[in-house]
C-alpha cells in the first residue's frame, strides 16, 4: 500500500506523524519505505538518523543551441510554454531554470539547432534506520525543479509491502508530484482558522485527482471546533488526533521520535494504520461495486 502524508500549509505535523507511523508498523514487523518528498527541505532524517548508504544525481533535460545551425527563427521561442526561451536580434537565449525539459523546441526546430543535454536539479539518497528502508530527495539550491527530484525519489523507491510519502506542504505542483499515484492520503492539518482554510484546498485537490483521503489533527485540543464540523458537513473520516502534548514538543525539538520518548502513543498510530487499511479496503470495494455495475449495464 502506498499511503502519502500530505497538508494544505506547512508546520501541522506530517513529518511527525509519517515518521512515527513508519516506525510503528516497522516495530511491528512490516517492510517499511519512507519516502522524503519534501525535496525542497527534507528533515525526516533528524528523527530517523539513518545510515545513508548511496547517492545518486537528478537530472532533467535541457537544450542547448548549435550556433552554426542556428537561423534565429524564433520558433524555439514561440512553442516554449515556460518562456524559457528568448530570440534577441536572431541570437537564441536559454534560460535554463526555467525550462521543464518538454522537448518541444528540439522538435520544432526546422534546423535540428537544438539538442538536448541534462542538467543536474538534486539528488537521491538511501540509507536505512530501524528496520525502515529510507530515501530522501534533495533540491540543489536555486533549483525550481523540485517536482523532477520528487519524481527521481518515487523512481528510485520501487516496490515494498508499504511506501509512506512525506508529502511537501500546500496544493502546487511538487505535492501533486507527491500524492498523484497514492492508494491513499492522509491530509494532516490543526484546528486553527489558518489549518481549516488550507485543509478545504488540500480536499479540493484529492477530489479532483480521486483519490481515497482522510484527516488527521495535530495539536487537536487547541483553537476551535471549526475543523471537525467541516468535516462532518463534508463527510470527511478523521483517523487521528494528537493532544498538544509538552512532551510530544520536547521530544520534537530534541529531535526524538514520539513513539520512544512517550511509548503511550504508540497504540494511536497503530489504531491509525487499522483505520487507514479499512477505509482503502472500503472505498475499494465500493468502486469495484460502481464498476460492476456500470458493466452490468
Amino acid at each position: 500500500m502506498k499511503i502519502t502524508i500530505a497538508s494544505g500549509k506547512g508546520g501541522t505535523g506530517k513529518t511527525t506523524i509519517a515518521t512515527n507511523l513508519a516506525l510503528t508498523l516497522a516495530d511491528a514487523g512490516k517492510t517499511v519505505r519512507l519516502l522524503d518528498c519534501d525535496v525542497e527541505e527534507p528533515n525526516c532524517h533528524i528523527f530517523l538518523k539513518p545510515e545513508i548508504e548511496s547517492s545518486a544525481p537528478v537530472t532533467v533535460p535541457n537544450p542547448e543551441v548549435i550556433k552554426e545551425k542556428c537561423t534565429g527563427c524564433g520558433i524555439c521561442a514561440d512553442v516554449c510554454e515556460f518562456s524559457a526561451i528568448a530570440v534577441v536580434k536572431g541570437t537564441v537565449l536559454i534560460f535554463s531554470e526555467l525550462c521543464h525539459g518538454c522537448g518541444a523546441c528540439e522538435m520544432f526546430c526546422p534546423e535540428d539547432a537544438i539538442v538536448e543535454t541534462t542538467r543536474e536539479v538534486g539528488i537521491v539518497e538511501k540509507g536505512k534506520s530501524n528496520g525502515i528502508s529510507f530515501i530522501q530527495g534533495l533540491l540543489n539550491i536555486g533549483e525550481l525543479m523540485s517536482p523532477a527530484v520528487i519524481h527521481g525519489v518515487k523512481e528510485v523507491a520501487g516496490e515494498a509491502e508499504i511506501l509512506i510519502l512525506d508529502s511537501p506542504p500546500g496544493t502546487s505542483c511538487p505535492v501533486i508530484e507527491a500524492v498523484k499515484d497514492a492508494e491513499f492520503v492522509l491530509l494532516v492539518t490543526e484546528p486553527t482558522p489558518f489549518g481549516l482554510n488550507d485543509l478545504e484546498l488540500a480536499v479540493g485537490m484529492v477530489r479532483e485527482l480521486r483519490l481515497p483521503f482522510a484527516v488527521a489533527i495535530n495539536r487537536s485540543d487547541v483553537g476551535n471546533e471549526d475543523v471537525r464540523d467541516y468535516c462532518n458537513r463534508e463527510e470527511i473520516e478523521i483517523l487521528l488526533e494528537i493532544p498538544d502534548d509538552r512532551t510530544i514538543a520536547e521530544a520534537y525539538s530534541r529531535g526524538e521520535m514520539v513513539i520512544d520518548a512517550v511509548p503511550a502513543y504508540r497504540e494511536l498510530f497503530s489504531e491509525c494504520w487499522v483505520r487507514i487499511t479499512d477505509l482503502y479496503e472500503s472505498v475499494a470495494g465500493q468502486r469495484h461495486v460502481k464498476r460492476e455495475a456500470k458493466a452490468g449495464s
